[in-house]
């Protein structure tokens, strides 16, 4: 009995005698495979680690998996990054720099995936946490500014697991966020992607808040015109017309001078100084627009000559002018068409005179109105000349 107790003894003693030459061996694999120079040669040592020595407790477990998850070596799966990402953060005691790269990764590779993309954008909303914490205990204005990207980075990373999961509002919130501190044009040309998805679901106010931020930026044809039609959809008209005219500066472009001669027209009711502008843009658009083309150039003619009054009292003196020559001859005709002069009375010789001198007296009157009415034509014409020269329109 005796001899039994210590031989468990000294079998107790000689085991922990082991443990210290066992973790000063994991130690040195470890550190041989995180020096590896060659990055496959790394993942391959690491593996072996993480075989041999992962769920025994040693030191630096939690970053052989970090290393594993964020590390590029060919070959590399999906899933391999989730996993090694996932047992990393679940083992914990991660600085905040390895833990921000770790969740990154996995939230990045679920959003590629198309899977899990809750868990991707906390992931990413995580790594804002994190960051911004340690941003506020940084030692100096470098680390403050290093930390800034990390913050950049996690914005970006909820955006693109938010928008494809459908949450475009939060997406366009993140875009925004991250190209705040970053100022990387990608983030904006994403932005401006998402703008024009939105416009064509026509979930026109998101797309116009997509598209301000993307214009104030990169300020083309194609993010003004669709920053000014998603404004224009969604009831904002004044701000539209704003940014139409710039996107018209930019590109002279047939739709967007016919939302802006339809705009004006609107507002002509109201404001009659609007009208020539609304005009001008219109004949734009029927020079311009093969889909709009002629209802254009039936909007500008109806819109100009509606708002001459002279013109327009002339057309009305003309019609009855005309109405009234008409029904005198008419009469002439029926009373004295058949007869000849020398048939006629003294009587009715006189009323023959009168009535020759009434309707060349209309028909004068006519012909002034007839004249009038080409020179406002004339007019007309010579404006949508004007505008033909400006096109380069022989």
């Amino acid at each position: 009995m005796k001899k039994t107790v210590l031989t468990s003894i000294i079998l107790g003693l000689f085991l922990c005698s082991l443990l210290p030459a066992q973790n000063s061996t994991a130690k040195e694999e470890y550190i041989k495979a995180m020096t590896a120079s060659d990055v496959n040669q790394r993942a391959s040592l690491l593996k072996e680690w993480v075989s041999q020595y992962g769920g025994t407790g040693q030191e630096n477990e939690n970053f052989a998996y970090a290393t594993l998850c964020i590390l590029p070596y060919e070959g590399k799966s999906p899933s391999e990054t989730i996993k090694y990402g996932e047992k990393a953060l679940e083992l914990g005691g991660l600085d905040d720099q390895s833990k921000c790269q770790v969740l990154i990764h996995l939230a990045s590779i679920m959003t590629s995936q198309g899977q899990n993309l809750n868990k991707a954008a906390s992931y990413g909303a995580q790594v804002v946490q994190v960051a911004e914490s340690a941003k506020n205990n940084a030692p100096d204005s470098n680390s403050a500014n290093a930390w800034d990207q990390m913050i950049g980075a996690g914005y970006y990373t909820q955006a693109q697991a938010m928008e494809k999961a459908g949450n475009f509002k939060g997406a366009i919130d993140n875009y925004i966020s991250s190209f705040n501190i970053l100022k990387n044009k990608q983030i904006i040309s994403k932005l401006a992607a998402l703008g024009k998805k939105l416009y064509d679901k026509k979930q026109y106010s998101d797309a116009a808040k997509a598209f301000k931020t993307a214009n104030e930026v990169m300020n083309t044809f194609a993010t003004t015109s669709f920053y000014a039609k998603s404004l224009h959809r969604s009831g904002n008209k004044d701000q539209a017309l704003k940014y139409y005219k710039q996107a018209f500066s930019k590109q002279k472009s047939g739709e967007v001078a016919y939302n802006i001669g339809l705009i004006q027209a609107a507002n002509a009711k109201q404001d009659p100084s609007v009208t020539d502008e609304a005009v001008e843009y219109l004949l734009y658009a029927s020079f311009l627009s093969k889909a709009n083309s002629e209802k254009a150039m039936k909007l500008a003619e109806g819109l100009y000559f509606s708002t001459k009054s002279s013109y327009n009292e002339k057309v009305k003196e003309l019609a009855a002018k005309a109405e009234e020559l008409e029904t005198l001859t008419d009469n002439f005709n029926e009373k004295f068409g058949e007869k000849n002069e020398e048939d006629l009375t003294d009587e009715e010789k006189e009323e023959v005179k009168e009535m020759r001198k009434q309707i060349k007296s209309l028909q004068e009157t006519v012909n002034q109105l007839q004249e009038e009415q080409k020179q406002e034509l004339e007019k007309f014409k010579a404006l949508i000349e004007e505008i033909k020269n400006k096109l380069g329109i022989g």
